[in-house]
């Protein structure tokens, strides 16, 4: 998003003023606007403070303190490996080293393509099929390191196809 033009500036105003009559709206305006953007850069932060009052260093509180919120654009497809006590166990950090040397990317970065974005995540509640990555909600159980180039690979050739993965 960058610098906020103003047909993107309009429409968080118009999303902060949704909720003017929630007693608490912060939570779900900076969710519609993750969802309407991909993420909430402090330009748009700045926005929502003057919308509601809220000041800007609390809304950045929550934006950092949740993970599914994000200062950064997030890739096409978002990887996320769980590295909870079941996955770590199980070879999830070996999963998500693979995925970060296959992709030319650390935890927390995007492909320079804007393909993907690798997070590691705590614990997604799937033990039972340790270690498990998530792309776009899709959920891959019992992953192994050797099964990742297959994984990227599937992504990459629907890319190349013009489909989605």
């Amino acid at each position: 998003m960058g610098k906020l033009n103003e047909v993107a500036e309009k429409q968080i105003r118009e999303i902060c003023g949704r909720y003017k009559d929630e007693k608490t709206p912060l939570m779900i305006i900076l969710s519609d606007i993750q969802n309407e953007y991909g993420y909430i850069p402090l330009e748009v932060q700045e926005v929502v403070s003057e919308e509601t009052g809220i000041p800007v260093a609390e809304i950045y509180g929550v934006v950092t303190f949740y993970s599914f919120f994000s200062l950064l654009p997030k890739g096409k497809y978002v990887i996320g490996c769980c590295l909870g006590t079941a996955c770590y166990v199980k070879g999830g950090q070996q999963v998500i080293d693979k995925f970060s040397e296959l992709l030319g990317i650390k935890p927390g970065e995007t492909t320079k393509d804007g393909l993907f974005t690798l997070d590691a995540l705590r614990c997604i509640g799937a033990c039972g099929i340790a270690p498990a990555v998530t792309i776009n909600g899709k959920v891959y159980p019992k992953m192994s390191a050797a099964a990742v180039k297959g994984v990227v690979d599937e992504y990459l050739n629907a890319e190349k196809a013009g489909e989605t993965a």
